[in-house]
């Protein structure tokens, strides 16, 4: 007996299924991750070519006790356009990337499609741009990690140190005051030795503002911080996800390289 079922996700990745099929990995509310197959999504002028990665699909689905498989599908919205600039490309799917490691099947997690397709509209925008805004792409993909951190349960400690328990108040213009990351534990006051980052008082404030809805913004209008403090916050993030969910994302290494080149 085979059951049929509606689904709405953003596509994560694709790889081939046999000789003309696909298999995607969607990110939905109702499921988590789910594993399709789309027969026939490799032949030419299919019907069901359109789930392609960063695309938000909404899936008519026959789902035997095996393999469900793509019945029809609908767009909602394709992100095509980050892959206009090379940056947002990688900062896209960097975001991918992480869904995949914070999320597993059959677990949905509250909030983080919404969260995901937040992110991704913002990264869109930057890509059609007519000039490349790497600082903002840079803070874009850092806060967006740090919010599916806290969704996804790894969030990072940003408000009390880590040894002593007190408030971290960074006191912008004390250029004597740093903070430590320590890997495995957080954010600690001081300079330790078994730290991989260390923080001065105006990388912390800006560090601890990527938890909120919206980027900082200076009076001018403009982002807040200088492109290589936003290189070391990317650095940091990098380190998180290296130390607790023991991976590494390759598209932020992608993003790195752009940008430096």
């Amino acid at each position: 007996m085979t059951l049929d079922k509606k689904i709405q996700g953003l596509v994560l990745k694709i790889g081939p299924l046999g000789e003309h099929d696909r298999l995607a990995t969607i990110l939905s509310d109702q499921e988590g991750l789910t594993r399709l197959a789309v027969p026939g999504a490799r032949r030419p002028k299919s019907r069901l070519a359109a789930a392609t990665p960063l695309t938000y699909l909404d899936l008519f689905v026959n789902a035997p006790k095996g393999l469900a498989r793509v019945k029809h599908l609908k767009v909602l919205h394709s992100f095509n356009g980050v892959g206009q600039k090379l940056e947002t490309l990688a900062a896209a799917q960097a975001l991918a990337e992480l869904c995949l490691s914070l999320v597993t099947v059959n677990d949905p997690i509250p909030g983080l499609l919404s969260t995901v397709l937040m992110h991704l509209e913002r990264l869109e925008a930057f890509g059609k741009g007519k000039e490349s805004d790497q600082c903002l792409i840079i803070a874009s993909v850092t806060q967006g990690c740090i919010h599916l951190f806290s969704l996804g349960g790894y969030a990072m400690p940003l408000q009390k140190c880590c040894r002593s328990g007190d408030f971290l108040n960074p006191p912008l213009g004390d250029w004597t005051w740093e903070c430590s990351l320590i890997p495995n534990e957080g954010f600690a006051i001081g300079a330790h030795e078994n730290s991989a980052f260390r923080l001065n008082p105006s990388e912390l404030a800006l560090l601890q503002r990527l938890v909120r809805a919206e980027l900082p913004m200076g009076k001018n209008g403009r982002l807040m911080g200088p492109k290589h403090v936003w290189l070391r916050l990317l650095g940091v993030v990098e380190c998180w996800i290296k130390s607790h969910l023991s991976t590494e994302i390759r598209s932020l290494a992608m993003l790195r390289e752009a940008i430096i080149n």
